[in-house]
């Protein structure tokens, strides 16, 4: 690159973040040559396995029969819990989740036994020769049912504020009722699989599509009864992950490992779809009781929740998401009283786990759905009433969970959208409309955003990087974080090339493995840029000092002087290449490689008292939403979109969009069209994409305007960046609110709609019919 004029201004006109670049894999996604787990070419002798799983919800083990399996064509062996030569244990938290069942099944779907056989088809044909006889047992399938009957996984958490009871009696308005989300199955396009390989001395490598890699050496490590020092887990990339393979990777990785060890050769365990959907854990659904007081201008004054999720049967990540939802029950919105209780539901069903928000937004859309009856009860517009409960700058900015918001900026967010949306005109022009058409009815809202960011367990807030550079003066860097789609490798590259004056071709991305960076965090929480990018920020600036030490040993001048841009170094008037720069330093023995580490400063959490400082900052956000509703069968359509998203400083404002644009079609889903059923025998019948609707490219609205709000992190995160991959999960509340609104229009805005999520169409002609009934 040529760069006019003097080196500093050479230097202020070079970067290499802050603009958009393509996805480091793009290209090789779009020709089908982004190598995944299944594509790694097998080794000779591989073996296939397949799991053997329960048919019945909640039952003892009275007697299997597995001789029909074991003669099956194929078959190298069958293992039971008996065979586990260490821990038959993959829980990341509490250690209540068995690999394989020992005498009781607590789902449809747990698995019981593994098949190894010469081909995947073999193996899962032989698991379905097993005769298992059961003594049934009472199973407990809803977040309902767990509460009646006290049944939960862990205790109850409570936080508490002011005082509710006092706050209430004062209130001249109290609002109160319940309201049902259901779950939400993360559907990544790449399945669970693991590929374990024995290597000499007890070592095993597993290729394995993770979000952890270091929980699965754990795991490994431990249902073998070895070191984690034999374990090397490695992870290119994922086909999409979600939250589903942070700690849920770890039943594949460890059955497909114990099958490598106890036959000594390579063991693939790919999941069909099907069988992926029935044992795998899901979004939480969530159960709420609320009672609010608010005055007649719609302030809220006082605030109780309770909050029953569907934990499944095991605690799983169950209790961090269920601390999240409580959180982020206030969203943008300031509570002064508030009495707020959340509980994890022991179901015989999946153990439910992660997924992109991680009871973020479980617990917000409660309180929207709250200010939603407020204003329809006052005769006034929603998005009146959210501005006026909206947290402060200076007074009414101290979260219930005792967290100063010392970044607000959703009042001048929510303005700027208000005005590019025209939502004023637009509102009036439906209103326009809906009185005109008795059939199609069309529905607006607005909906904020505020999402604290950092994972609320403190130690996990660290990261590790390697940076190395080769002779040529090209870059290699290996990091914690996992790609998984969403960019993380491409923003890291970036970060490096910027701290090193490089382009973006000349540094690569290696692939995340446990024997280059150790202990590492889930990529999860939206911190993976944050953390990894800092760590490898950090690594990459002592190779750069060390370098301008060099530079200026050579050419003269001060180290601190030396700068790095446009592909070269400049030090007290001499521009020399960076590769040459290189091979001089090699020959003097400098150092060309360097670990970074990076720990978030200034995060602190009492989980008993459920007060602290668990974010690192906030990202906020806005979206504006309109439907049209056929009243008559319930099918609705989402014609346009208007998001704002606080993506910070962007790293690549072209990534960012893209994960605003994915997030709110899958929100959208989750609150729309992707239900999730149980038949009464605990079997989950919406186990495939046949009976499972997740949105299509005709569900995305034809109108879809997403910008991202000019900012700058008050925190020093990584280029005063901010997270992009759960907060805008939140944004498509605008179209569950919008359809609500629409179903209101029917009884001409008197009745608050008894809308449950997913608004499936079922669910949206209930709901008119009990508008319709109450007017």
């Amino acid at each position: 690159m040529n760069y006019p004029g003097a080196p500093e201004l050479k230097a202020a006109a070079w970067t290499a973040v802050g603009v958009s670049r393509p996805h480091e894999s793009a290209e090789l996604h779009v020709l089908g040559q982004a190598t995944y787990t299944d594509d790694i070419p097998e080794v000779q002798g591989t073996l296939h396995a397949a799991l053997g799983l329960s048919s019945k919800a909640h039952a003892l083990i009275e007697n299997a029969d597995l001789s029909a399996v074991r003669a099956a064509p194929g078959v190298v062996a069958v293992y039971t819990v008996a065979d586990i030569p260490g821990t038959n244990d993959c829980g990341p938290i509490i250690h209540d989740d068995p690999i394989l069942a020992d005498g009781l099944v607590q789902y449809v779907g747990q698995p019981i036994f593994i098949v190894v056989a010469d081909t995947h088809d073999n193996a899962r044909r032989a698991a379905r020769r097993a005769k298992i006889d059961y003594q049934e047992l009472p199973a407990i399938l809803t977040p309902q049912e767990a509460k009646a009957a006290q049944s939960y996984v862990l205790p109850p958490m409570r936080l508490e504020r002011g005082d509710a009871q006092a706050a209430f009696e004062r209130a001249p308005h109290v609002v109160k009722g319940k309201l049902y989300v259901g779950g939400q199955e993360q559907f990544y396009l790449e399945g669970q699989i693991a590929y374990a390989i024995p290597k000499e001395n007890k070592g095993m490598l597993v290729q394995c599509s993770t979000q952890h890699p270091s929980e699965m050496q754990h795991v490994v490590a431990h249902a073998l009864g070895l070191h984690s020092h034999h374990v090397q887990v490695e992870c290119r990339r994922m086909g999409g992950g979600f939250g589903g393979k942070e700690s849920q990777s770890a039943l594949w990785a460890a059955a497909a490992a114990i099958s490598a060890s106890k036959t000594r050769r390579p063991v693939k365990l790919r999941a069909d779809r099907d069988d992926d959907m029935m044992v795998t854990g899901k979004r939480h659904c969530f159960y709420y009781e609320y009672e609010v007081g608010y005055d007649d201008s719609g302030k809220i004054v006082a605030a109780k929740v309770d909050m029953t999720s569907r934990a499944g049967f095991s605690a799983d990540l169950s209790g961090p998401v269920a601390t999240r939802a409580v959180c982020h029950f206030d969203n943008a919105y300031y509570l002064s009283d508030v009495d707020i209780r959340a509980a994890c539901g022991k179901t015989n069903t999946q153990s439910n786990t992660a997924f992109r928000g991680f009871g973020g937004p479980q617990g917000a859309i409660a309180i929207e759905y709250v200010i939603d009856e407020i204003a329809r009860n006052l005769g006034r517009d929603a998005y009146d009433i959210r501005r006026l409960n909206f947290y402060g700058k200076t007074e009414n900015n101290v979260t219930p969970y005792g967290q100063e918001i010392v970044d607000n900026i959703i009042d001048e967010l929510c303005a700027e959208l208000e005005e590019s949306s025209e939502y004023r005109a637009r509102r009036a022009a439906i209103n326009a409309f809906n009185s005109g058409s008795p059939v199609l009815k069309k529905g607006l809202a607005f909906t904020p955003v505020k999402f604290g960011i950092a994972f609320n367990v403190t130690h996990l807030n660290q990261a590790g990087a390697l940076v190395h550079v080769y002779v040529d003066g090209s870059v290699i860097v290996n990091h914690g974080g996992t790609e998984m789609g969403q960019g993380i490798n491409t923003k890291v590259m970036q970060v490096v090339a910027h701290e090193l004056g490089l382009d973006l071709e000349h540094v690569r991305a290696s692939a995340t493995d446990t024997s280059k960076v150790a202990n590492t965090s889930a990529t999860a929480a939206s911190t993976g840029a944050d953390l990894n990018g800092k760590a490898a920020q950090d690594a990459a600036r002592q190779i750069r000092e060390r370098l301008a030490q060099f530079a200026a040993g050579q050419y003269g001048g001060e180290a601190a002087d030396v700068r790095f841009f446009g592909n070269q170094a400049h030090a007290n008037g001499h521009s020399v290449d960076f590769a040459e720069l290189v091979q001089k330093a090699y020959l003097a023995r400098v150092q060309l490689w360097s670990d970074g580490f990076y720990a978030t400063p200034h995060l602190h959490w009492n989980a008993k008292t459920m007060n602290g400082h668990p974010f690192s900052y906030y990202a906020y956000g806005a979206a504006v939403a309109e439907v049209v509703v056929d009243t008559l069968t319930g099918e609705w359509k989402l014609l346009r979109a208007d998001a704002l998203y606080d993506a910070g400083q962007s790293l690549n404002p072209a990534i960012d969009i893209g994960q605003v644009e994915g997030a709110f079609i899958q929100g959208m889903g989750w609150l729309t069209t992707e239900e999730l059923w149980w038949n009464p025998a605990g079997k989950l019948m919406t186990h495939a994409p046949s009976t499972y609707k997740i949105p299509g490219i005709s569900d995305c609205p034809e109108d879809f305007r997403v910008r991202l709000f000019e900012n700058r992190n008050v925190e020093d995160s990584i280029h005063r960046s901010k997270a992009v991959g759960e907060p805008p999960l939140l944004l498509p509340f605008s179209v569950f609110f919008a359809i609500r609104d629409a179903v209101s229009s029917v009884g001409d805005h008197k009745v608050n709609p008894p809308l449950n999520a997913p608004a499936t169409s079922e669910e949206i002609l209930r709901a008119i019919a009990a508008v319709e009934a109450a007017s």
